[in-house]
């Protein structure tokens, strides 16, 4: 089908999923939920020019995952499906949202069939229900149910698009142009996640995987004289601090590269470069909350966690509880899934003459399980 684009909307907010984690970020098995889509699609509709939108700060993270064509959405549904359209060099697109998970072929081809019929190909589904709107009852058989995928004139769908008016779909948009519009029997199962509840109604989605994912950090710092001195988010008693663009804490820099390297999402280096001066002086525990807030949306749970601090000086024994109960707290998880331990090098090396510190982090995660919902 060389005449059709293909293009999965995944860049919204899921602010109406009540969850921490981002629905397009569910696994399925380990494939998040917009890669299990987007293949599925491709597969059913043995078709190569997909599009998929993503938030900016994601597509980086998305493009480890699949070679797929993922680009910048929009501020809403309508700006995120202009910017793809941008990219289209078919004179058809078929535009479906990333939370209609489990589509059949039959559906998806029974809107192919009719392309070139109008403007856009619409699936619609009856109302059996009585329905009332401003307290008046009206004829139910002049109300549709409007799903998607819609397929469209790239031409007509460009046009009615470039207004400041926000509609809910492309048809409708078509629509207010003086477009056609063909609306064809939709389908009963082809639910779209809105609501957690939702996951209930979707029979395609294999559970996530309840495999361990595991990665581990490393960072050193040098001692500078006259700064504080902050370990594992604890202030340490000591006459200098670390020398770095942050507060230096090299516990919590190895730590965030331990969850990052287990989530496959890069290093430390690649969200917060050090040579960015909204991180200069940053408290560290910041950066490490934003992480776990990452892996919470892009749906990851940590399990444990385990850190070793290589120190000839200063002396850690009596902050190590601190420690943990600081960072479990920021983690999310119980006091006695952190560990940390201090340990010495027998004088050898830079940290044995009293130069610095070296943090060796490990840690665990698994997938968040949406069956429990």
């Amino acid at each position: 089908m060389s005449d059709l684009t293909l293009v999965l909307l995944a860049a919204g907010s899921s602010s109406r999923f009540v969850s921490r984690v981002k629905k397009q970020w569910l696994r399925v098995d380990h494939a998040p939920l917009w890669l299990f889509v987007a293949k599925r699609f491709a597969k059913l509709l043995n078709i190569s020019n997909v599009i998929i939108t993503a938030s900016k700060d994601e597509i980086a993270f998305m493009q480890n995952y699949s070679d797929f064509r993922i680009i910048e959405g929009g501020a809403t549904r309508q700006r995120s499906l202009q910017n793809a359209l941008k990219h289209v060099t078919t004179p058809y697109v078929l535009v479906s949202d990333i939370a209609r998970a489990c589509i059949s072929e039959h559906f998806l081809k029974s809107i192919i069939s009719k392309k070139g019929e109008a403007d856009v190909i619409v699936p619609f589904l009856k109302v059996s229900d009585t329905v009332v709107y401003e307290n008046n009852t009206i004829d139910r058989d002049k109300v549709m149910r409007i799903q998607t995928p819609q397929l469209s004139k790239i031409s007509i769908i460009r046009q009615a698009l470039d207004t400041d008016v926000e509609y809910t779909d492309e048809s409708s948009a078509i629509a207010a142009i003086g477009g056609s519009r063909l609306f064809v029997e939709g389908e009963e199962d082809a639910h779209k996640i809105t609501f957690a509840s939702d996951l209930a109604k979707i029979p395609c989605l294999l559970p996530p995987s309840a495999d361990t994912l595991s990665g581990n950090g490393f960072d050193v710092h040098a001692f500078e004289e006259g700064k504080t001195m902050v370990l594992g988010g604890v202030k340490i008693d000591a006459p200098y601090g670390f020398k770095a663009h942050s507060d230096g804490d090299v516990a919590i820099h190895a730590l965030i590269d331990a969850l990052l390297g287990a989530a496959g999402m890069g290093d430390i280096g690649m969200l917060f470069p050090d040579n960015d001066d909204t991180y200069k002086g940053i408290d560290s525990k910041f950066l490490l909350q934003n992480v776990v807030n990452r892996l919470h949306a892009f749906g990851f749970e940590i399990i444990n966690v385990d850190i070793t601090i290589a120190a000839q000086k200063p002396r850690l024994g009596d902050y190590k509880l601190q420690m943990r109960t600081t960072l479990a707290s920021i983690l999310g998880i119980d006091r006695a899934r952190v560990n940390v331990k201090a340990t010495t090098t027998e004088k050898l090396g830079f940290i044995g003459r009293s130069e610095g510190v070296g943090v060796i982090a490990n840690a665990n995660l698994k997938y968040f399980d949406w069956t429990k919902i």
